[in-house]
């Protein structure tokens, strides 16, 4: 029997038939004629298996297995290999690893050899036919790749060398956050990624976020002078985002199944149950199960794409009222006319992003009239989008007291670089008002820096 690799094996399509018991009698003779190829699992595959399935604590139910041996392996030949496991051994078993690894020992599989239409490649993403051309596409070896996806879960309970992040808990208003950097192989992996794959993917137009050539400007500028803004915040943004949402991305691309779950992988990460603890009870059911992490290349791009069916629905709601929307990451900004209910569009909203999986974080919700200081990203946008005289004001005195006292004396927050951090607020300032980045300039040099 010829033995192929589990990281290899084509689609299988409608004629996939399992042994042993060969129970479908009644195939057509035109079925039966079709190329086909055995195989069966090796020891450490069928071994790694039942690890990740005992790992899931999980009950002994045909569905279980499935989604179970569905990280490992097709969708179809997933259910066709629990169903034939649940037939020989119907009753949980006293010790279910041995029991599995010796059932998926004896289990033998036919696949058809004829290929099935390819999709269509779209947004000129570049041709992976397969996990092989995957990993050489990364600069990895098939087995590395696995290692890196870690699409059976076996990484979830990892101590900290074995894990692909870093994790920190950093405060915040409402209690702490997770950001979960990637090590620096994943790190260039997603980086890959995000160059060569996710870039050729267009976003929607009213996503502002993480976008060349869009910033917190062009996301405030609609809504400049408009007599009604609200506010809203979608909650645990990236986290909320799971595996599956981020796999059908790259099914959209046109990337068979296995491949689109590779990706998914290595752009996913099921926080390590260490890290976990300190957060909320809401924040860990997000981060202990595959999804977007806070702190990899890939995940805002990936964020904006899974977003775009979002910003379809709510462009299309606030043409319909007479709105205008913009979204920033996870901000969301509409504006119209003063005489607009801004309850009712507040309620249909939340609907609008219940309905596409997302939540909102209600104490973020904010409703402002025109004689209201309206802000957005950190810009007022009553009459244009500018950073709040405030703090132009505060950067100004900065300047004119280490003109007067020395640069040292004025770096209270302890900035290792503090003329490059002046200089970036000075930035950050100039670009909604260069007036103020000229005035702001000429104060900067007349500071003595070395001092």
């Amino acid at each position: 029997m010829r033995r192929i690799s589990w990281q290899q094996r084509p689609k299988p399509l409608g004629t996939l038939r399992v042994r042993p018991g060969d129970k479908d009698k009644s195939r057509s003779s035109a079925t039966v004629a079709r190329p086909l190829m055995q195989g069966r699992f090796s020891l450490p595959h069928a071994q790694a298996i039942a690890r990740a399935f005992g790992r899931r604590e999980l009950s002994w139910r045909r569905e279980n297995l499935a989604e179970v041996f569905a990280g490992f392996v097709e969708a179809g030949l997933a259910e066709s290999l629990a169903s034939q496991v649940i037939d020989n051994v119907p009753l949980e078993p006293i010790e279910p690893y041995p029991t599995l690894v010796a059932q998926l020992r004896s289990l033998r599989w036919e696949i058809d050899l004829n290929p099935p239409l390819a999709k269509p490649l779209r947004f000129g993403v570049p041709e992976l036919p397969d996990v092989s051309a995957l990993a050489q596409f990364l600069n990895l070896t098939p087995s590395e790749l696995d290692w890196f996806a870690d699409c059976g879960g076996w990484l979830r309970t990892a101590s900290g060398p074995l894990s692909h992040y870093r994790y920190r808990q950093l405060p915040r208003r409402s209690g702490r956050r997770l950001v979960e950097a990637p090590k620096p192989r994943l790190r260039e992996i997603q980086r890959t990624i995000n160059r060569r794959i996710l870039a050729c993917l267009p976003v929607h137009s009213a996503c502002h976020g993480f976008e060349s050539g869009r910033n917190p400007a062009t996301f405030s500028a609609p809504h400049s002078s408009a007599g009604l803004l609200i506010r809203m915040d979608l909650k645990n943004y990236f986290s909320s985002i799971g595996e599956p949402r981020v796999r059908a991305i790259f099914e959209a691309m046109g990337y068979s199944e296995v491949v689109s779950r590779s990706l998914a992988g290595l752009s996913t990460n099921a926080s390590s149950i260490a890290a976990l603890r300190g957060l909320d009870h809401e924040q860990r059911t997000f981060l202990r199960v595959p999804h977007l992490p806070q702190g990899a290349p890939t995940s805002p791009k990936l964020g904006n794409l899974a977003a775009r069916g979002l910003d379809r629905r709510l462009s299309g709601f606030a043409l319909r009222v007479g709105m205008t929307y913009t979204r920033y990451a996870d901000d969301l900004a509409f504006s119209g006319a003063d005489g607009i209910n801004a309850g009712s569009i507040v309620s249909a909203v939340e609907r609008i992003i219940a309905a596409e999986g997302l939540f909102v974080n209600r104490q973020k919700t904010l409703i402002r009239r025109s004689h209201q200081r309206q802000i957005l990203a950190g810009l007022v946008v009553n009459d244009h989008p500018q950073v709040p005289r405030d703090s132009y004001d505060k950067v100004r005195a900065i300047l004119h007291n280490a003109a007067r006292t020395g640069a040292a004396a004025q770096n209270r927050g302890g900035h290792a670089d503090f003329r490059a951090h002046v200089l970036g607020l000075i930035s950050w300032i100039g670009e909604t008002n260069p007036d103020r980045r000229e005035r702001l300039l000429d104060l900067a040099a007349e500071v003595d820096w070395t001092t």
